[in-house]
Formats: structure tokens, sequence, C-alpha cells
């Protein structure tokens, strides 16, 4: 079954008695219908589906790394939304939810909170109890954290990973998730380490996955490499110096430099080959101030001739030019920069001069800044400054999570091929990002600019702790080295594997770092590298082929905007490498939560909203609200006055289906029955309520949910304002007995059980606790598995009906409230004479229901209709009768 062929629409009558409390409220809804949904199963997925009848959601599986905000509620409702309308269209939703807790935002969270840092050199400690438990609030100071083995770091990360999940989950529970809560897994567990490491396997025998010794970007506060996607280019303070180069003639080439330090490691000096004041040096060399190194002058296009001098040096390495320009000149390495962010200790070969080697010895092991200060110090000394530093800002590489500039390093890293360096692979995912549905489609030129921009593969390994172990071994020769360029893999039967405390097939565990015997690879996968596999994980393709036929590729991957470039592009490069297919077919992209300044919300900056508060002080159907106002792509405002209109929507829902089914005996069910609607209004009304039904409709079959609530908040206002007003009368039989209703009175109960049935239909995905709340007062079962409602039967009840003429109405009755109103006088008080100037285009709807109009605007005498030349009806000659006290 697709998602164009619903179920059955509604039945001729309701299918319970009416149970309608005395009072209502939305107080407490959150409390008794989730559980109620939980005890139920109400959203338990049916994995007997066929394929064509399932709806798979590739969830986001949150950081479980501290506390959710307010951003993660704006977008989950979108997916929930989403949800539920497909599961009322007939599809059976697999609706999951991931933890992700791994890498190194659970390791900062653990530090921070029990007091510790994980030493890989110590031993394990049976029952150990961490020094601190995070109950004060207050982070530990990297001095004072106690150093921990691996495997007593993990549990600790384990362990508090479990305790975020339960908040989470609490908090997604109240919120209203249509989540399957048997169907959770962990970026850690058991399981996605095994699909993580079979996915990676497999690209490795394929060729896709490979190992490197080059230059790379390197966090020197967390001693880990970054990956391009990674990065955030941030301003940072520093200083141009004008540092002399020296021809053997004696010649001075000044370039200009922020990173004075680099001078031992500079390899050449680079000028564009066009630029003419430099034509006359390439192919000659300089030498270097204070090292006295020679050095080549070349020429590159990549050199900028307005920038500086013109003439920079290239140093190994200070930039991502200068990997560039090392790799495209071939050019020597001669790196002096430590994984520490220091330089290194050991005096460079290429340094011969006893002054050049005395002053590397007064900078080795210095930080980067004191370096520059002691590089600076000599340059000033011999003359080769010229003038003083001037005060800049440039722009440096970041780690995302990081707050100190990057370095380039060289190491040995992982990489698994996305593109960046085989243009083939590349123009392959630029054609699946086409295949893909993106909503919004202008989305969809991020993945293109990501892709096309990207000038090197993937880099997946991390050099942290608590993540996915590359699963490999290497051998060691006889001098004990590792043979890299032959790693030992476990067999697939074995997995998940930790080559930390596993051993290899053919080896025992005393052969472990010896010479002869083998080591672990003793780095982690990027967290990317899991959460990458999100749709293999939850799908079963490790160890579930049948849920995997009836699940995959999925059907929908919503996710932020800002990580396209990393989840969304990961994730489509491991199904186009080990499946050949997208993972999904649509992708929704939410947009950003701004704070009233109007920039983003995020943790980083310290401006976001914790929701728990949000939901208890405005209830949960009113943040939704709030929410599903926003279309996707697009940033929204955080606002409170939102969610106080989501809220009085929701009470009013509540008021006002409490009215409709006030109409009649209450020990028997309302009626559906279209036949029974003859009345012109009643018609007309649900007229507009079929085409606001195959609108929104349409709108929700195109992922814009917000169009689809305005469509259905607008007919509803209008329906309770004037046609609830208009009819109630007639619905309540004007005094006839229940033996006595007459046709006129079972069209107008008939067409408000019609209305109500459908609109509660249409508003259950955003509206879950109170359209749930309505419907257990006179039907069985769930709103939230009910038939999702189609314009058939309303249309068989209205026929050619127009729908203006409820407009036409509603503006008369209007206009004789506004006399009352004017008057000071109470609504109640009757009408003995007034003349309705109508316009023509109101004309057939007042006279259609002027019966309503008398009946709802308490005119007891005569009522005249005249043609009026305004927009709208307009009551003239008013004369009131006695007032009736308020």
């Amino acid at each position: 079954m697709s998602d164009q062929t619903p179920r059955t629409d509604t039945p001729t009558s309701a299918t319970a008695a009416r149970q309608v409390p005395d009072k209502v409220s939305v107080d407490g809804l959150e409390d008794r219908w989730s559980r109620t949904w939980a005890e139920q199963d109400t959203y338990t997925f049916d994995r007997t589906a066929e394929r064509e009848q399932v709806y798979s959601i590739d969830t986001p599986p949150p950081t479980v790394s501290g506390s959710l905000h307010v951003g993660h509620v704006f977008s989950y409702t979108h997916t929930d939304v989403v949800a539920r309308f497909q599961r009322m269209r007939g599809r059976e939703v697999m609706y999951p939810m991931g933890w992700d807790d791994n890498g190194l935002p659970t390791e900062r969270r653990v530090q921070n909170y029990y007091g510790v840092r994980c030493d890989p050199s110590l031993p394990y400690v049976e029952g150990f109890v961490p020094p601190h438990n995070g109950t004060d609030g207050k982070a530990v100071k990297p001095g004072d954290q106690v150093p921990v083995s691996r495997r007593n770091f993990i549990e600790l990360c384990e362990r508090l990973s479990a305790e975020d999940e339960l908040q989470f989950e609490a908090l997604w529970r109240r919120l209203g998730l249509s989540v399957d809560w048997s169907m959770t897994y962990q970026t850690i567990g058991a399981r996605a380490r095994a699909v993580s490491q079979r996915a990676f396997l497999r690209n490795l025998g394929r060729g896709e996955a490979y190992q490197a010794e080059a230059p790379g970007l390197w966090d020197v506060t967390f001693q880990t490499a970054v990956a391009q996607a990674e990065l955030e280019a941030r301003d940072y303070p520093g200083a141009f110096h004008k540092v002399a180069f020296h021809r053997p003639d004696g010649e001075q080439v000044v370039i200009e430099t922020t990173r004075p330090e680099l001078l031992p490691a500079c390899v050449a000096l680079i000028a564009h080959p066009d630029d003419e004041r430099y034509q006359h040096l390439f192919g000659t060399t300089v030498t270097s101030p204070l090292f006295g190194v020679e050095l080549p002058v070349l020429a590159h296009p990549a050199a900028e001739p307005d920038k500086g001098a013109g003439i920079a040096m290239c140093c190994t390495f200070g930039d991502l030019t200068d990997v560039q320009w090392w790799r495209e000149l071939r050019l020597p390495t001669r790196s002096v920069m430590g994984r520490d962010g220091r330089i290194l200790r050991d005096t460079p070969e290429w340094l011969t001069s006893d002054a050049g080697r005395a002053v590397y010895g007064d900078i080795a092991g210095k930080t980067t800044f004191s370096a520059r200060e002691a590089v600076v110090a000599g340059l000033r000394e011999s003359g080769d400054l010229l003038g003083e530093p001037v005060p800049t800002q440039r722009k440096a590489n970041f780690y995302e999570k990081g707050d100190k500039p990057l370095e380039i390093v060289t190491s040995r890293q992982w990489y698994i091929r996305n593109g960046g360096r085989d243009e083939g692979l590349r123009d392959e995912l630029l054609a699946r990002g086409q295949e893909l549905a993106f909503h919004p489609d202008f989305m969809r030129v991020r993945y293109d600019n990501w892709v096309g921009g990207l000038n090197g593969d993937w880099l997946v390994s991390r050099q942290r702790f608590f993540g996915v172990p590359i699963p490999v071994w290497y051998p060691l020769d006889e001098q004990g080295e590792p043979q890299y360029d032959a790693p030992l893999v476990p067999d697939e039967a074995m997995l998940p594997v930790d080559p930390s405390s596993d051993v290899p097939a053919g080896y025992t565990a005393d052969q472990r770092g010896v010479p002869g015997g083998f080591v672990g690879d003793p780095d982690i996968m990027d967290t990317w590298a899991t959460s990458s596999l999100t749709p293999q994980i939850v799908c079963g393709w490790l160890d579930d082929p049948d849920l995997f036929a009836r699940t995959f590729p999925m059907d929908l991957r919503p996710q932020g905007q800002d990580i396209i470039r990393t989840w969304l592009f990961s994730s489509v490069v491991r199904a186009h490498l080990e499946s050949g297919s997208l993972p999904w077919k649509h992708a929704a992209i939410s947009g950003w939560i701004l704070d009233p300044d109007r920039k983003k919300m995020s943790k980083s900056k310290g401006n976001v909203v914790t929701p728990m508060g949000l939901l208890e002080e405005h209830g949960s159907d009113a943040v939704r609200y709030w929410a599903a106002s926003a279309r996707l792509g697009t940033d929204a405002a955080f606002e409170v006055g939102q969610m106080k209109i989501g809220r009085r929507l929701a009470i009013k829902v509540l008021n006002a289906s409490k009215f409709v089914l006030s109409f009649g005996p209450a020990d028997e069910p309302v009626s559906l029955d279209p036949a029974l609607v003859t009345e012109p209004l009643d018609r007309a009304m649900l007229a507009g309520l079929a085409a606001v039904v195959d609108q929104a409709t349409a709108a929700l079959e195109g992922y814009d949910h917000t169009r689809a609530l305005e469509l259905t908040e607008t007919f509803f206002w209008t329906f309770c304002d004037d046609y609830l007003e208009l009819v109630k009368d007639r619905a309540y039989g004007a005094g006839a007995s229940d033996a006595e209703v007459t046709s006129a009175t079972a069209s107008a109960r008939a067409a408000l059980g019609l209305a109500l049935d459908t609109l509660l239909r249409l508003f259950a995905p955003v509206l879950p606790y109170a359209t749930e709340e309505v419907w257990s007062w006179w039907r069985e079962g769930t709103v939230h598995r009910a038939p999702w409602p189609t314009s058939d039967t309303l249309r068989a009840a209205a026929g050619d009906a127009d729908p203006g003429l409820v407009a036409g109405a509603g503006a008369a009755l209007a206009a004789l409230r506004k006399v009352k109103s004017e008057a000071k006088v109470s609504m109640r008080t009757p009408v003995e004479h007034a003349v309705l100037e109508v316009p023509d285009a109101l004309r057939a709807g007042v006279e259609a229901a002027l019966d309503d109009v008398r009946n709802a605007g308490r005119a007891t005498g005569t009522l005249e209709i005249a043609s009026g030349t305004g927009e709208t009806v307009v009551a003239r000659d008013a004369r009131l009768g006695e007032a009736v006290a308020r």
C-alpha cells in the first residue's frame, strides 16, 4: 500500500457513546496519554509489513553528552509530524531512536563529571570508584583529574551515557514523539560497533579504505587528527612580520609572515609565475635568516601577488596552501611542529650551521607563542626584521570543538575514499545528490558545493579512547617495528573486536608488543564513520536480512543544515560504496533556532534554552505548535508568544469539541452519515473543509507541515467563530424533544460530527495530546492509528455547495454583533429590526443561511437584505429590544 492509497475513511457513525468530562484542561494530558501509548504499543512498528507498506525514518541520534536544547525539540517535532502523518496514511512507520554516545564530547563530559582522564598505560582497576560524580555541577580542572586505565575510562563513559539516555528519553516521551521505543541503539553499542567494523573491513577489502603517512590537521589540545568536515574558520589575532631572506650577492628578498616561528621548517619561497617583480628570482636560491638554510625560489599559481609582499615562504607545514605547494612542487619535508603543539626537541639534520643550531636550541620544546617571541627577538637582533610587527586578524582553522588553531603535522592515518582525490567517484556522488529529494530543494546546493570543493579523502581515524576501534592489528618484524602495509584483519564473525585487548588469529596474547608478534591499532573511528551507518544499524544490515529487505533504502533522513557536509554526505558515501544506492529517498533539512538577537542558538554560544521547563509551563502541544509553525530549511525565532498561541489552540480544540459533542443524547454515538447533511450552510461548511483536507494532504506529502497547519488552523477558527455560532440553535433542536429531531437539526449534528472527526485527524500530527483526549470522549481506539481524512465523504455530504456561503453568513452575524457591541449591550439582546447591506459576492450565503443568522443574532423582528457596496456586510437602521443584563 502506498501513501497514495489511504485506508477506509469515516464510518457513518462514531463507534462509542460520548463520555465528555464536565471540565476540560490541557494540563496532565502528557502523563496520561504517554503512559497509555506505551502500555498499548500504539507506535510499535509491525515488521511483517511489506516494503511498499513501510515508511522508515533514519532518526538523528542526539549526542548524549549533556542536555537537549530547544533546537532539538524544534527539529524532532518536524520529524514526528511526518511520522504521524505517514502512519495515519496507512504506512507502517519504523521510527527508531539512537543515542550518539561515542567520541570526544562524551570523553570531555566524563573527564569533567567524574574528575578522571585516560592513561592507556595504566592497568585496569576492578570496582574503581571515581573521585567525583558531577553532583556539584562544577568541572574538574585538568590538573586535578585522576589518571585511569582505558578500560576504566570506557566503563565510566558507558555509565554516564546510560544515565543521560534515560533523561533524554523522558523528555522525548513528554514531547510526544511517536518513536518505537523498542527500537533503540547506541553508536557505541555492540551492534553499532560490529556494523561499523564490518563496513570498514569491506571498504578495506575493496581498496576504499587505506593508510597514508601524510600532513594533516591536528588539534594539539585533544591530541587528535581532524577531518576537513570538522573545520571552522575563525578570526585569530596575529601580526605580520617583514623578514629578509638573502641572495648570494647580498640582495634582500622580503617576505611577510604571521608565523616566523616556522622559519626552521621553510623549504622554499613561492611567488606567482606572472609576477614581474620576481621573474629574475625563479630558479635561484636564497638563504633563510637565523638558520642559514639554502632555499629555492619557485613559481606557483596559488601564490597571491596582492597579498603582503607577493612572495611567501613555504614551510612544512603552516597552512593548507603549504601542503598544496609541498605536494605539487615535490618539496622536501622539514617538520618542526610536534603533536603537543611544541617545537620538536631534537635539532633537525638540515640545520648545519652552528648559529642556526644554536637558535633552534633556544626554541626547542617551546610552544608556538614562546618560539615566535624567541625567533622575532633573534630577527630583530640580526637586523632581518624590517620594522615592527603589524597587528592583524588572520583566518585560522580550528577544530569545531577546539579553542586553539590547528597545526599541520605528519602522521599515519586511515582514510576512506570520498571523491576528494577521485574525479570519477566525485561525479558518482554528485549524481547521488541529484537522485535524493531534498526538502526544501534549495538545500541541495549545499551538498553539491561540499562535494565539488573536497580536496582530500575522508580522514576516519582518531587518536582518542571512547569510540569504535579500528579493527586491525599489525605484525611486528624482528626489530619490533609494525608492518603497516600488511595489516591483520578479523573474520566478520568475530566482530566487534577491540585490538587493544583481543588477539588476532594465529597469535597468542603473550605475543602482543614483542618482536615477531603483533600490536593492535590504537586508534578509534571518527564519530561520523559510525553515524554514517545509522541506516545499516537500524535496518539490520549485519544480522537481520529480513528487516533490512523491508526497510532499506530508508524513506527519510531528517537533519540539520549544518551537518549536510558531514552526516548526510558521509551516509551517502557509505551506502554508495556498500550497496550502490542512496541510503534514503528523502532528506528533510531543518533550519536553525535564533535567539532574540537573531543569532543561531548553540551550546558553544551559551544562548540555548533547555526545553523541559517550556514543556511543563506551556504544554507539549503548545511547544509542538511553535515548532511546526516553521517550515523546513527556514530559521525560526524562539518565541514564547507562539507557544502561548499554541496552548490557546489546544484549549480551544478541547472546548469546541466538548460543545460539538453536547448536541443530542449522550448515550448515542454521534452520527457521521453524510446523507443526513441537507442544509445549505452545513453543506457549504463541509465543502470548505473538503478543500482544506485536499490542500493539507498535498502539503504534508510535499513535506510542508507548516502549510498544512496554517490551512487547518485558519479553517478551525472560522468554524468556531462563525459556523458554531450560526448553527448551535439549530443543532440544539430549538426545544424539540430527542424523538422529534427535524431534518435541519439532524443536518447540523451530522455536519458537526463530520467536521470534528476530520479536524481532529488533521490536527493530530501537531497536537497529539489534545486530539487524543477528545478522540477518547467519543471514539474507540486512538486517533493516531485512525485513517488520515480524505475529502470523499465530505464532498458526498457537500454536493456542489459553495464554501463561500459560510463567509457570507458569518459576515452577516458579525454585522449584527457589531451593532450590539457599539451599543455596549449583551450579545443576547434581541434585534427588533435591521437592514443588512450585503455585497453581491456574499448575498447568496446570507440568503441561504438567513434563518441561522436570525437565530444566532437574536433577530426577533424584521431583517431586511439590501445591496451593499462595501467589502463586507453592514447593518443599518438597527433597533434593539430590551437589553439583557450581561
